[in-house]
């Protein structure tokens, strides 16, 4: 399979240069030239497969050419080493609970395919690779937990001071080994910049082997389709049409969605369920795509006013804005609104949702009431809520258990190098000796 970019189609390299680069020299994403259609057998036996199933036969469709059999079920089986069971909430929604992994983010799927991926392509490469990762939460520590420990990688994360949690913060600095956290004077736009500065720079991409794994990478991106498979194999079965909604920040994990429809997954509908940072919400609308500065909420794994994936989404229609915006629609809500539907929906049924899954709740729900009998609902819950503990405890008025795993990188000292925003500092920073006591 070849890969192009959203801003050259005829611009094309292979599957190991699009996964070590990341993002393209025009800036662009890489997108694969064709999207396979999985035949009507795999959907007919979609119900009695199991997660990992799934997931050879749809890796197996989109990575087949490049990779042995044996290489697909090493790549699936560490990737789907947790569930992601489907809990009903309310009569016809559901919550799609992908906070079973390592660090308890739906980012771990992502982060442990693209880790595997990387060693597997990168087997015999003599240069050392260094991941570059800019985080608004949870990427950062799925990422670095990801590739901790790996041979012939360093890990270096980036992400703003003070806007993230300190559980959060806490399962990425705290590693050491080959992982360095960097807290930039900034928020998280700042930190993305720096990182696609970083890519762009010739003479630094001379001097070392510089990749990225945030979802702008395909390795990163590319998996996240295999939950919206396993999600709909475990709906019960309805005449209803299937509508997904999508708490949304660099709207990665929604174009994973958009992947797997346009793999022949019956979904109906798309909802882009986002905080006050509703760059894409208004896009769809009717509004120009305008990035804007972030604003700080709730829900700070979001807070995101530049969405790297957003032509990543338009080019999954074929650059159709009409049918992008006759797919997707987008519903954004602020932080009252958040705690709001997190204590009702304890109140009902007791489920504890996160501000993020809040969000995608509210979504799902405001179209299914503009919708009513047509649609049963999935939304996604991406993070545990225990992750943002404060917010939640403070909303509910509850004290709610930290799970052991949590409570293991609590108790490790933070190991972190202060920066500014300013990419010459950055790049003197990479091009430096990193042993000699960065950490």
């Amino acid at each position: 399979m070849n890969f192009y970019s959203t801003n050259n189609p005829t611009h094309l390299v292979s599957l190991k240069e699009a996964v070590v680069k990341g993002l393209a020299p025009d800036q662009g994403l890489y997108m694969p030239v064709e999207i396979p259609v999985m035949p009507k057998a795999f959907f007919d036996q979609l119900p009695e497969m199991t997660f990992k199933e799934i997931g050879y036969e749809v890796i197996g469709k989109l990575f087949g050419n490049e990779l042995s059999n044996e290489q697909i079920k090493e790549l699936v089986n560490h990737t789907l080493a947790f569930d992601a069971p489907l809990v009903e909430v309310e009569d016809g929604i559901y919550s799609l609970e992908l906070f079973h992994g390592p660090t308890l983010a739906f980012k771990d799927f992502g982060a442990r395919f693209c880790s595997k991926l990387m060693s597997i392509l990168m087997e015999g490469e003599e240069r050392k690779v260094r991941v570059l990762v800019a985080t608004s939460g949870d990427t950062g520590s799925a990422v670095a937990n990801g590739f901790f420990k790996v041979d012939g990688v360093e890990v270096i994360v980036l992400y703003p001071k003070g806007k993230v949690s300190e559980l959060q913060e806490k399962q990425f600095t705290t590693l050491g080994e080959n992982v360095i956290a960097i807290e930039v004077d900034g928020v998280f736009d700042d930190c993305q910049t720096l990182v696609k500065q970083a890519f762009l720079d010739k003479e630094l991409n001379e001097k070392m082997l510089l990749t990225s794994a945030n979802s702008i990478n395909v390795a990163r991106w590319i998996p996240q389709c295999l939950y919206y498979f396993y999600a709909i194999s475990r709906l019960p079965k309805s005449d209803k049409k299937i509508a997904v909604s999508v708490p949304s920040g660099n709207f990665g994990n929604l174009g994973a969605g958009i992947l797997a429809e346009r793999m022949g997954l019956p979904i109906a509908q798309f909802i882009a369920s986002t905080n006050i940072n509703k760059v894409v919400p208004d896009y769809l609308e009717g509004g120009p795509f305008a990035s804007k500065p972030s604003i700080g909420t709730i829900s700070n794994s979001m807070d995101v006013g530049n969405p790297s994936n957003f032509y990543r989404l338009l080019a999954l229609y074929g650059n159709d804005k009409k049918l992008f915006r006759q797919k997707v629609k987008g519903f954004f809500f602020d932080d009252q609104d958040t705690k709001n539907a997190m204590i009702k929906v304890r109140d009902m049924s007791g489920y504890i949702l996160d501000p993020h899954g809040a969000v995608g709740y509210l979504g799902l729900r405001n179209f299914m009431k503009m919708n009513p009998g047509e649609y049963i609902g999935i939304f996604l819950e991406t993070a545990h809520p225990a992750k943002f503990k404060y917010v939640v405890d403070k909303t509910l008025g509850i004290d709610l258990p930290i799970p052991d795993r949590l409570k293991e990188f609590m108790k490790g000292e933070k190991q972190v190098l202060a920066m500014g925003n300013d990419f010459g500092e950055f790049k003197e920073f990479l091009t430096t000796d990193f042993t000699n006591g960065h950490r």
